[in-house]
């Protein structure tokens, strides 16, 4: 029975979105069952370097799903940017990854089917979850029909809202729609203080979070004039690292909601 099956059996899984080793490590410890693995989750997430994948494999025992997305913004692909999507994916397979997350839209909002039958053969046989480029979709209800019909393993939504708890009528509607055949995990603004109800009130068997505090940096010098980012950033001595406590607590949550 692998990780991620055992650990479904006890009710709830929660894959935790981490960007670094130390979240990772925390992640596992608080009692996650799964890791989206990515860089910059100020961005929402883009693909993680090999070597961030390659230290955490060594770090951790569950299983890590690697982002593939190229670039922050919107999840309408240009030719040279599929040729980077499809190279992550040989990369990421052949460093260790156990699923792929990854999502293209058309210019109209539907899913992108061709581009997305593309990715997924190019991922085969690795489980791969559409990310929260549903979010962005025009039709929920035939885009589910058809990630469905592609053979993705999960959708990673917020039900088409700012967060899931706005969205969460929506989820409960995916949820029985999919009956089964795809998993509906809800993600995206998850805290201690609303899990319970999105768990009950979605009928969900998964979600979705970051469970993260503020890390103050060590640096004892600093030099507060400059800034290395755009003018909307964050500090530059502050970090945002997965909470092992944070994660715990959810865990127990989920756990206390069969």
């Amino acid at each position: 029975m692998s990780e991620e099956v055992s650990r479904m059996s006890e009710g709830f899984l929660m894959e935790v979105c981490v960007d670094s080793v130390e979240s990772a490590i925390n992640a596992e410890r608080g009692g996650a069952g799964r890791l989206e693995l990515c860089s910059s989750l100020l961005e929402g997430g883009i693909t993680p370097s090999v070597g961030l994948l390659q230290v955490v494999k060594q770090y951790v025992r569950i299983p890590v799903y690697a982002m593939i997305r190229p670039r922050g913004g919107d999840f309408l692909y240009s030719d040279r940017e599929v040729e980077v999507m499809r190279k992550d994916i040989e990369m990421m397979k052949s460093h260790g990854a156990d699923g792929l997350v990854l999502g293209a839209l058309t210019e109209d909002g539907k899913v992108d089917a061709e581009l997305c039958m593309e990715l997924l053969a190019v991922g085969r046989p690795l489980p791969v979850t559409f990310h929260r480029a549903f979010d962005m979709v025009h039709n929920p209800v035939v885009a589910l029909e058809t990630l469905i019909s592609l053979g993705f393993e999960r959708v990673l939504t917020s039900g088409l809202d700012s967060s899931v708890l706005e969205g969460l009528p929506l989820i409960k509607k995916l949820v029985e729609q999919a009956k089964g055949r795809i998993v509906i995990m809800p993600g995206g603004g998850i805290t201690e203080r609303n899990l319970q109800r999105i768990l009950e009130g979605s009928g969900a068997q998964e979600f979705h979070c970051s469970a993260r505090s503020s890390k103050e940096s060590t640096m004892k010098f600093r030099n507060s004039s400059v800034n290395m980012g755009a003018a909307v950033s964050m500090p530059e001595y502050s970090l945002k690292v997965a909470d092992m406590t944070k994660v715990r607590t959810l865990n127990a949550i989920a756990k206390n909601t069969l």
